[in-house]
């Protein structure tokens, strides 16, 4: 049996007759002591499966045909290395193959060939007729299903029948039938036509292995680049590196796989002493060559041995090895040469036969996770190959398959999110972000307008002409190029991750939540095809993508480059399609990646110039009756920053005789966003009048030859100043349009009242106050109080986002620790939902236990209460970074008492019981908006809405109610009030003179001091129970 291993090694190492220097250098024979049982050697099955009956049959597949009579058999197991074993055919002695440097005999070759096509990767059935002493190789008989082999190849004349020693079996002697016919017929071994001997010993020229002065490697390269040359595998070293005849003219060389390397298979660091092995005698059966060796003793093992420093192979580096010899040893494969290193040796791609279909060697070792990619040989092999290449073994790291099953990922500041929607292109910021408004949510809502930075693409920055930035190359091209193109097209856009920057560059780079900020990557569709579908590849297969994918064309164009991201970063879901945009437009020369100069354009920003200047650019505005120009900003819903292609300038412009409501002003939102839709970043016409003493120039402004301040006006969302009208182009329609608003008190004109309105521009209408619809949510005392608004799109979203969480268990202690002020997820504790909440306090320093107790306010309904650990989970930066919907409100006009003051108690029970006893919607009337209130204990930041608080099944509002009942008292008058607050307290002191009068609640004793201070803002409650 040592034998036996001995031979085995030269059945995986030595298929060519390789040296038996060659053969020791990798083979090490440890002491006998040492030498485990043959069990834990893995020969425990040498007997290649379950023996086919009981007649001494067994079962193996060919893994490789070493001459014309011997074979390696590996056995059926569910290792990954399983058992193998060499053999001869019983009674057959075929030529010999060259050793190195030396000659075939005659038709060794051929003979070699004949066996190993007609066995190589096939199952076999084999049984051992016999051995000889002193030779571990046993001789068989072996079936490929009914058919002898050994019969076949004497059939075909390619071997020799050893004359029989003792008794002749009925198996020897059909051999010796069918070679008598061979010989007859003259084939094989038996040809006798003049030079038929000659032409079958090949002639070999000089092995390149060793030795590369014998091989022309780059002149080899040169004329066979790119084309495929056929080879058959002589040896396998290891994984990815293989030793081959290439074929017609039998050069043996040694080929590296292009862009992988395998795990090393070790080796020996000194020389190994020479030892002579045994060699198969030729003689007759049963004799053996009187000088032929054994196998070495116990004592040749430690000497043979001893003078070495082994290196052992690393992990995995057999199964490697392995699985390259199952699918290319001794097979015919098709070799194309990439690239020849510094030492001459060849880098190549290998492909070989599976059934039907050709595979790439080095694409099966990376997806198996047998390989790694090395970009020193990957850099020879073309752009697409490289790209598959990096991607196998990336999905091999994420499924930490063989070599990369203890692979730890780098950490990434990106997170996979997945939203789609469809919606309208409103504003180009850049290259390579969008804003587009989601056609789900309501015209006009802040919500609707998402910013979208496409993904896996970096563009030329613009700049900040404030900071004197000044806009890199094709910065510029690149974001007119999307405007012409995308400017009001309907898109789909599908959200594909999110990334924690820095607010102050943008660059990826990790940062504390105090000063980063999330944005959000997606890939933005065109839904309808235009003249931009010349700049997409046409091999791009239409159904992988919803349209024409805007990141891929603005790649194209060379007005950008897209990003290398780290392994395991999140990434565009069309990356490969980029990365082949990027190359056509690299060779295309386009763009940035152009060895021209960038074009050069100064412009003239007037808004950041003095009004001096601005006045002395009117002469040439005015030159021109009409000029085009670009909308870059709407500044309010009458006023936008322009840019006058022909001056090369940007100006402030202004709508002459058209105002729009102002900044926090009711309906000045709806303006602004109503002029994004018609007109941001769209091509225009202007017709400058003059220039107001700020610098801004007034005129009039068309969009597709319709004056724009006409929508503004029809909308009911600007009012037209009479005083200088006659100077103004399309007077009559402006005003036929504002009298249509108030015919139909559209929005400012809702309580417009025919004749009372003031001409020429003298008094202004009086200020209409915002209405919202809300749902109370918490009470938090007599007088403050939280709200929901109704209409606020983004209630659902959040709450849909939340319902799609999928909560893990409780995170390990030490990976998630909870801080003050950070947002978080919170099971509340009466109905444990989970909930969006700020952590307000909790314990110092690291999380200890899953007792450990936080304190919490949940920024969507107001309430705040303690929770344990337990009850927290981290947040999606994506719903975390929206903001609370809670809104802290207080009821106006009144002084209420505080919880701890005498009627405190009662108060916050009566506003309890109106507002939070059942699912009730309320009218709130914004009267005032006090900015002062910061926050409360934790209890949210911002404004608070001073608000009169209406029922609508009560014919008076809770501000009254709460007057009615002797729970409040109205504020102190100030000696000068608006007309509109007069009327409002005039009409609430009826209520508090009747409580007054009948003695309810604070009035029970009669009248009570009156203090001019303001109540300080109640303290949090610790346990609401707020509306859910």
């Amino acid at each position: 049996m040592k034998g036996h291993i001995e031979l085995l090694l030269i059945s995986i190492f030595d298929p060519c007759y390789i040296s038996t220097a060659s053969l020791y250098s990798v083979t090490k024979f440890p002491p006998p002591a040492e030498l485990p049982p043959l069990e834990q050697l893995g020969f425990r099955s040498l007997v290649m499966a379950q023996p086919a009956g009981n007649s001494g049959w067994l079962r193996g597949k060919v893994k490789a045909v070493m001459s014309g009579d011997t074979l390696v058999i590996m056995g059926f197991t569910k290792a990954e290395i399983p058992p193998e074993k060499t053999i001869v055919l019983a009674h057959l002695s075929a030529p010999r193959l060259a050793r190195r440097g030396g000659q075939d005999d005659p038709f060794a070759w051929e003979s070699r060939e004949f066996l190993r096509k007609l066995c190589i990767g096939k199952d076999v059935v084999f049984r051992t007729e016999y051995t000889i002493p002193n030779f571990s190789r046993e001789f068989c008989s072996v079936f490929i299903g009914t058919s002898n082999i050994g019969n076949e190849v004497v059939t075909h004349g390619w071997a020799k029948v050893k004359e029989a020693k003792g008794e002749v079996t009925p198996e020897h002697t059909e051999l010796l039938r069918l070679e008598e016919q061979a010989r007859q017929q003259g084939v094989g071994l038996w040809d006798r036509s003049p030079g038929s001997v000659e032409a079958s010993i090949r002639n070999l020229p000089p092995s390149a292995v060793g030795d590369p002065s014998n091989l022309d490697a780059m002149g080899l390269l040169a004329s066979n680049k790119g084309k495929p040359m056929e080879a058959i595998v002589e040896q396998v070293r290891d994984g990815s590196s293989l030793r081959v005849y290439l074929l017609p003219d039998f050069q043996f060389v040694q080929v590296f796989v292009a862009g992988i390397q395998a795990p090393s298979m070790g080796r020996r660091t000194t020389q190994e002493p020479t030892i002579p092995i045994e060699v198969p005698t030729e003689d007759t059966n049963g004799e053996t060559n009187s000088e032929s060796r054994g196998p070495l003793t116990s004592a040749q093992r430690i000497t043979a041995s001893s003078g070495f420093n082994e290196v052992s192979p690393d992990p995995f580096g057999r199964e490697a090895k392995h699985f390259t010899e199952i699918r290319v040893l001794n097979r015919d494969v098709r070799i194309v040469l990439e690239g020849v290193d510094k030492f001459s040796n060849l880098i190549g791609s290998v492909y070989y036969s599976d059934g039907e279909t050709a595979k790439d060697l080095a694409m099966e070792l990376i997806e198996n996770g047998y390989a790694k990619y090395v970009e020193w040989s990957a850099s020879m092999m073309e752009e697409e190959a490289r790209r598959k290449l990096k991607a196998a073994e990336l999905q091999a790291k994420k499924t930490k398959l063989r070599l990369w099953t203890n692979y730890v990922p780098p950490a990434t500041n990106s997170k996979a999110i997945s939203d789609n929607f469809t919606g309208k292109v409103v504003e180009v910021v850049s290259g390579d972000c969008i804003v587009v408004a989601d056609d789900s949510l309501p015209f006009g809502s802040p919500a609707a307008e998402r910013r979208v930075n496409l993904s896996s693409i970096r563009c030329p920055k613009l700049g900040n002409p404030r900071r004197e930035e000044k806009p890199a190359p094709y910065a510029r091209e690149a974001r007119e190029f999307l405007r012409t193109r995308l400017m009001g097209r309907q898109v789909q856009v599908s959200m594909e991750y999110s990334r924690k920057v820095p607010v102050a560059d943008g660059s990826a780079a990790p940062a504390g939540p105090a000063d980063s900020r999330v944005m959000g990557f997606g890939s933005v569709f065109l839904l309808t095809p235009g003249k931009e579908t010349e700049d997409v590849s046409a091999t791009t297969p239409p159904t992988q993508q919803p349209g024409v994918n805007v990141a891929e064309l603005i790649i194209a164009r060379g007005f950008g480059t897209v990003i290398r991201h780290r392994d395991f970063e999140e990434r565009s879901n069309y990356y490969e399609n980029l990365l082949a945009a990027e190359t056509r437009a690299t060779a295309g020369r386009k763009g940035i990646h152009s060895a021209k100069d960038p074009p050069v354009m100064h412009v003239t920003d007037l808004l950041t110039a003095s009004a001096k200047k601005a006045k002395d650019f009117l002469p040439f505005l005015q030159r021109n009756r009409r000029m085009t120009a670009v909308v870059e900003y709407v500044l309010s819903g009458h006023r936008f920053k322009l840019f006058v292609p022909k001056e090369t300038c940007s100006i402030a412009f202004s709508f002459s005789g058209v105002r729009c409501p102002g900044r926090d002003e009711p309906y000045s939102n709806e303006a602004i966003a109503l002029m994004r839709r018609k007109i941001m970043q769209r091509d225009v016409e202007i017709e400058v009048e003059t220039v107001d003493r700020t610098g801004t120039f007034l005129g009039s402004l068309w969009e597709s030859k319709t004056n724009v301040a006409i929508h503004l006006l029809e909308a009911g969302l600007a009012r037209l100043q009479t005083f200088g009208a006659d100077r103004i182009p399309d007077a009559h329609l402006l005003a036929q349009a504002e009298q249509s608003a108030k015919k139909q008190k559209l929005k400012i004109w809702e309580n417009y009242v025919e004749g009372e309105e003031v001409t020429n521009g003298a008094t202004p209408d009086k200020k209409q106050k915002e209405e919202i619809k809300v749902v109370v949510t918490e009470v938090l005392s007599g007088g403050k109080f939280y709200v929901q608004a109704v209409s606020d799109q983004k209630v659902a979203s959040i709450q849909q986002q939340l319902a799609n969480l999928n909560l893990k268990e409780a995170p390990v202690l030490g990976a998630f620790n909870p801080k003050k002020g950070d947002t978080v997820l919170a099971q509340f504790s009466a109905d444990n939902s989970w909930n969006r909440a700020m952590v307000v306090s909790g314990p110092r320093g690291v999380v200890q236990s899953t007792k450990d107790k936080f304190e919490v306010f949940y920024i969507d309904y107001g309430n705040q209460e303690v929770v344990s650990y337990n009850q927290l989970r981290p947040l999606d930066a994506s719903v975390s970074s929206a903001p609370g919907l809670a809104q802290l409100c207080q009821l106006a006009y009144l002084k209420v008492p505080t919880l701890e003051d005498d009627y405190g108690q009662e108060a916050a029970m009566h506003l309890s019981e109106s507002t939070l006893s059942g699912p009730k919607e309320f009218t709130a009337v914004i009267e005032e908006r006090d900015t002062s209130g910061g926050k409360v204990k934790g209890q949210g930041t911002g404004s608070i809405l001073l608000v009169t608080l209406i029922d609508p099944e009560s014919d008076i509002s809770i501000n009254a109610s709460m007057l009615k009942g002797g729970l409040a008292r109205m504020e102190k008058r100030r000696r000068w009030e608006p007309k509109d607050r007069q009327v409002a307290l005039d009409e609430l002191e009826k209520y508090q003179t009747e409580a007054r009068t009948k003695r309810l609640g604070m009035w029970e004793y009669g009248d009570i001091e009156s203090d001019d201070d303001e109540n300080p803002l109640p303290g949090a409650k610790k346990a609401g129970a707020g509306k859910r």
